[in-house]
């Protein structure tokens, strides 16, 4: 086998029956999950499938063997992708520069079963607008549009119109019954200028659906991307054989509120929309919104899941959990493809006297602190910052909440108990050092090369909310990368 696995030993047992057996399987065993410490069934990894942990891969080509491996769309879709330029109006000493359009299309018919989640930044982009609207109206989806370089955030003429006219373009080529509000537009790029409608509609989006095929959603993923350094891709088949296959993007501007970055979730499962809507909102609460890069929200995060209603489903706790699977695997690689990023941290956070929602803005706390994210860039255990970045968040938001039986782990180390640092000698120093240190990516690596973490433990003793929050620290690279990002 050319990939190295890293499996938990939680996971040793499932994945070792997967080897030894064709068969799909739902086993009833559970787990924490990645991101949200939720118990989870686990199901057997089949061929064609992404592992619920990536392996390790030694090469660029390997990665990307393997996502176009388990990027086989569910029945009733295809993509198309293509290149183009343009000039911006806001811009134009930049001269012509790159565009992509991504068309998910619905071959057998209109979807009625569809379900959304967008940004709650106030400031939210044209296409959120359309897809707002889509979604209050509840008529059925046939397509999607998706444009990187260019938000059509809050720009100058009329980006909601410049989007309907993208739309507009793709349901004319595809002939679709339902005309442009069955389709949905999501834009990702420079916030601030227009929409390249008449490029995007007269040459880039035809080009794209010319170039649709059913076999991968492998392009997709490519296609999106922006700063991204490489696509995202995750897929399960259930033991009926329905299957989820998704795609986002994301590095920068991360820390969602109610949404993914861009993600597009493809299934041929057929579901009630209710259901579906239920589970969509819910997946995104516990992965999507439980990472921060940067403690950015963009004006474009959109979360889509659509059902071609192809095959029957035989349990809805069987798709709920493969959707969450998907999710969480999805949130985990944009963290590790985040701007510049050279560490993942992992915040497991137990018994906090409060909810789930502001456990998680905790952790999103502690992981956005410039000063904790500085020290792990550089494997410098100072574990100060930390404790210093709990209390914090704990005296300005929960005053009046004890902290008295609070510990704190680094690496699985305790550092912190009983209102006191246990912190002996060289040797825990190097301990600590060396933990982040193996945990440590490349800054500039175009592939992930291992699904290491940097773990903090933060347990407030007694009950309360368990959840776990991922972040990155802060490099040089995302400096660099930010402060020439248009060009």
């Amino acid at each position: 086998m050319m990939f190295k696995k890293t499996i938990p030993l939680a996971l040793a047992s499932v994945v070792a029956l997967s080897a030894s057996s064709s068969a799909v399987a739902f086993i009833p065993q559970t787990s924490s999950s990645i991101i949200s410490n939720r118990p989870i069934a686990l199901r057997s990894t089949i061929e064609g499938d992404t592992d619920a942990i990536l392996p390790a891969f030694e090469t660029k080509d390997e990665y990307t063997a393997y996502l176009q491996k388990a990027g086989k769309l569910p029945d009733g879709f295809a993509v198309g992708t293509a290149k183009g330029t343009f000039v911006s109006v806001e811009a134009p000493a930049l001269g012509p520069l790159p565009i992509k359009a991504t068309v998910i299309h619905l071959t057998e018919g209109p979807a009625e079963s569809w379900a959304a989640v967008f940004t709650s930044n106030r400031f939210p982009g044209c296409p959120v607008k359309v897809g707002k609207a889509r979604l209050a109206e509840g008529k059925p989806i046939q397509a999607l549009v998706i444009n990187n370089k260019v938000s059509n955030v809050c720009p100058g003429g009329d980006g909601v119109a410049a989007a309907e006219s993208v739309c507009a373009a793709v349901a004319e080529k595809l002939n679709l019954a339902g005309g442009a509000s069955s389709v949905i537009p999501s834009s990702t790029g420079v916030i601030g200028w227009r929409l390249p409608a008449k490029e995007l509609a007269e040459d880039v989006v035809p080009r794209a659906i010319e170039a649709l095929q059913s076999d991968s959603a492998y392009s997709a993923a490519e296609a999106i991307m922006t700063t991204d350094r490489y696509p995202k891709l995750r897929s399960k088949t259930l033991s009926n054989g329905v299957r989820i296959v998704g795609v986002a993007k994301g590095a920068g501007m991360i820390e969602p509120n109610m949404a993914t970055m861009l993600g597009y979730l493809m299934t041929d499962a057929k579901i009630k929309r209710d259901s579906l809507q239920a589970m969509l909102t819910e997946a995104c609460n516990k992965s999507f919104n439980s990472i921060s890069i940067d403690g950015d929200e963009s004006t474009s995060d959109t979360v889509v899941a659509i059902a071609s209603g192809l095959k029957d489903l035989d349990s809805e706790d069987e798709f709920k959990e493969a959707l969450f699977e998907v999710c969480e695997g999805l949130s985990a690689d944009l963290v590790r493809n985040g701007e510049g990023t050279g560490h993942v941290i992992r915040v497991n956070i137990s018994n906090f006297p409060g909810s789930e929602y502001d456990a998680r803005r905790m952790g999103r706390h502690l992981v956005n602190s410039p000063l904790v994210k500085c020290a792990i860039s550089g494997n410098d255990p100072n574990t100060g910052r930390i404790a210093g970045a709990i209390g914090s968040f704990m005296g300005k938001f929960f005053p009046t909440e004890s902290v008295d039986k609070m510990s704190l782990t680094l690496g699985g180390r305790t550092i912190f108990n009983n209102g006191q640092f246990v912190l002996e000698g060289d040797a825990v120093e190097k301990e600590l050092s060396g933990h982040m240190a193996d945990a440590q990516l490349g800054e500039h690596d175009d592939f992930p090369k291992h699904q290491k973490f940097v773990e903090i433990g933060v347990d407030f003793g007694g009950e309360g909310s368990n959840v776990i929050v991922l972040g990155s620290d802060l490099t040089k690279e995302y400096v660099n990368v930010n402060a020439d990002y248009r060009s």
